[in-house]
């Protein structure tokens, strides 16, 4: 930190302003925490005792899964703690801490979403060379690139936000240490900064969802080519869980991130913010399993070798 950081902590606002509910939210956000957990617990639980499942496809939903486990963890016990607790501070380092895995797990969905893009491309596009494309070796390398690329991205950012002097109000009218809620509090003129943060954003969310964008003009191309009704429905069938998890957070992120400060209003976007932080990690799961025959049926497999030994 600088030597020009007067500020050693916060004062996470998150919704202080809705005193009347605190018990509700208290309530519903314990609730999808617990059912986040759980959902994507039963998914890598399922993947790994199911040998039918043990294809890239999967292999890539697995990784996903404990991407949503941490996402989650990192915002809402802290934001739990926050609605019942008086003290509501946050401690310089914590909120670091706190940004630094955001941003890392954050990053690096955007990156595995990609991935599962491509996968999903050579599966549909050329299924001759995909065993030999999406080899064992090759999806490992892949998820790792995956992890290693957020890692560097919140490293990035969050060393570059925090060595900032923060010398003004110390109060985030936010739920956790988002990136523009705090850019908020550092003093002087920060153009600049901010203009660096918006194409590192840029960046990290814009390549993978244009990647992801191309990857499925080809398929989608090559499965209207299709001769068989039932070939095209299998194909879309495949698909449609990915483009609605795709949909669902690259919506919410590419409207937070991409964008200068002067426009970014701190209620409405704390809204916003829900979406991607706390509802897409249980959307995907119960997406991924309510839409998949494989998964329903491992999971009924699952709990059928189970519930007998109870």
């Amino acid at each position: 930190m600088g030597n020009e950081t007067t500020v050693n902590w916060f004062i996470l606002l998150g919704f202080s302003n809705v005193t009347s509910y605190t018990l509700l939210l208290f309530a519903v956000f314990l609730c999808i925490y617990i059912a986040t957990v759980l959902c994507n617990v039963t998914i890598i639980v399922i993947i790994n005792v199911d040998d039918a499942l043990h294809i890239p496809m999967y292999f890539f939903l697995l990784n996903l899964s404990f991407l949503e486990i941490g996402y989650t963890s990192v915002t809402i016990p802290k934001l739990l703690e926050n609605i019942l607790a008086l003290d509501k501070t946050i401690s310089l380092r914590a909120c670091a801490a706190q940004m630094y895995f955001f941003l890392f797990f954050g990053a690096t969905e955007c990156c595995l979403l990609a991935v599962m893009a491509y996968d999903r491309y050579i599966a549909i596009c050329n299924p001759l060379r995909y065993p030999i494309v999406m080899r064992k070796r090759t999806c490992i390398q892949l998820a790792a690139l995956s992890w290693v690329c957020g890692c560097l991205v919140a490293l990035g950012h969050t060393t570059f936000i925090f060595r900032l002097p923060f010398c003004d109000s110390n109060v985030i009218n936010h739920f956790f240490c988002e990136i523009q809620p705090v850019l908020k509090l550092v003093c002087g003129n920060t153009y600049w900064n901010e203009i660096q943060i918006i194409v590192a954003a840029a960046f990290v969310i814009l390549m993978p969802f244009m990647l992801i964008l191309l990857s499925y003009i080809h398929i989608i191309s090559t499965i209207l080519k299709m001769q068989s009704t039932k070939s095209r429905q299998k194909a879309f069938s495949t698909c449609s869980s990915h483009l609605a998890a795709v949909s669902l957070f690259y919506g919410t992120a590419i409207f937070i991130y991409i964008r200068p400060k002067s426009s970014y209003s701190l209620n409405v976007d704390k809204f916003f913010s829900l979406f991607y932080s706390v509802i897409t990690p249980i959307f995907n799961p119960i997406i991924y399993t309510l839409r998949n025959k494989e998964v329903k049926g491992a999971l009924r497999k699952t709990v059928s070798k189970i519930i007998p030994k109870i």
